[in-house]
């Protein structure tokens, strides 16, 4: 049935909301209003939330682009993250996006997200989206010790937070988690289960994070008592074949550790297949704690003890810090530092085994009759 023309449902002729209509519904200058809005930091806290809710409940909007030309700014997180890691960020992504795009949300930000094949690259493609005004600043992830991004960032007065730390703080903000605080910790609980010789497998080299957890472990040794045998730490491992190779000299040596620490998940995963290749049980044989968190680490035989990170939690800290520094917060009042949560699983135990006795045995594996096994 058709409707009759004066049934037909009718434009309300309401027009968008405007600055003006905010400003008198709250009784403010509109020029107030409008700094309250573009997070002035001459406006107060409480004023400018006063103005977001109002804002919210009235369904004001900005135009973006005349926001932009006033202010300078988009309202837009930045990351680029590089497909050519040894992991493609892999461990992380999907928690540490999500708690970014919850924040920049909730503080009507948006998240610009690119993706380069190389260092060089992610220099241009952040140059490229400050020029293009499509990022107002940037989250920095897997900082290194001499960080080419946080140079160019600086030159380029672009504001950007780390998601670690770097050699040189002066300039810098930043999230990170007290990694070395969890290796301190790995080997404090091994030296307490009754292990003497504990061997570590680090990170890859450059990277802040590798120097800072063998620093961890160093300290661990340190405040057990016990002492530092420059062998028990091998190559550096960031995946599991890697990591296998790291254990099996670990424990070819002829006093080899009865526990192992890892920087990395993966290379802890290979610690596993070398103790498979080599007829060690691990959590008695041989005890492994490490670090990420991965959910792989639960589906092992034992389930690998390992430090947990809530990556949702750090992306959604490094929004709101980054955010705060395109205000114009001070970098020293933009660091911020947190711990990693211990998953207290079945792959760390006493030691079953002196040094000794798994040094023969060992030798016996790979040599039963003269010749290495296969």
């Amino acid at each position: 049935m058709a409707i009759a023309d004066n049934k037909r449902p009718r434009s309300t002729g309401r027009s968008r909301t405007t600055i003006s209509d905010l400003a008198a519904h709250l009784g403010m200058a509109k020029g107030t209003v409008s700094r309250a809005l573009n997070d002035y930091p001459d406006i107060a806290e409480g004023t400018r939330l006063r103005v977001r809710r109002a804002a919210d409940a009235l369904g004001y909007r900005p135009l973006a682009h005349a926001q932009a030309i006033r202010t300078g700014r988009v309202r837009s997180v930045g990351l680029v993250l590089q497909v050519n890691e040894h992991d493609g960020h892999r461990p992380f992504l999907a928690d540490f996006l999500a708690g970014i795009s919850e924040a920049a949300s909730t503080a009507d930000w948006t998240m610009t997200l690119a993706t380069a094949a190389s260092d060089q690259d992610t220099l241009r493609l952040m140059s490229k989206l400050a020029d293009e005004q499509k990022a107002d600043g940037f989250i920095l992830p897997r900082t290194y010790l001499e960080d080419t991004r946080v140079s160019a960032l600086l030159a380029g007065d672009v504001p950007f937070v780390l998601f670690g730390r770097t050699g040189d703080p002066r300039g810098c903000a930043w999230f990170d988690i007290e990694s070395e605080a969890a290796m301190t910790e790995a080997v404090l609980r091994l030296a307490k289960l009754g292990h003497t010789r504990i061997g570590f497998v680090p990170g890859g080299p450059g990277y802040t994070y590798a120097t800072l957890r063998r620093q961890g472990y160093l300290e661990g040794l340190k405040q057990a008592g016990l002492s530092f045998h420059p062998a028990l730490i091998s190559e550096p491992a960031l995946n599991r074949v890697d990591g296998e190779l790291a254990a099996q000299k670990l424990l070819s040596l002829d006093v080899p550790p009865t526990a192992l620490v890892c920087s990395v998940d993966r290379a802890a995963f290979g610690a596993y297949d070398a103790a498979a290749a080599l007829g060690l049980e691990i959590g008695k044989d041989l005890s492994v704690i490490s670090y990420d968190g991965m959910p792989e680490g639960a589906l092992l035989s034992p389930p690998l003890s390992t430090f947990s990170v809530d990556l949702r939690h750090a992306g959604a800290r490094l929004t709101e810090l980054l955010i705060r520094r395109i205000r114009g917060e001070a970098v020293e009042d933009l660091r911020d530092l947190a711990k990693a949560r211990f998953l207290d699983r079945g792959s760390h135990g006493p030691p079953t085994r002196t040094p000794a006795e798994l040094a023969h045995h060992v030798k016996h594996q790979w040599f039963p009759t003269g010749g290495r096994t296969k």
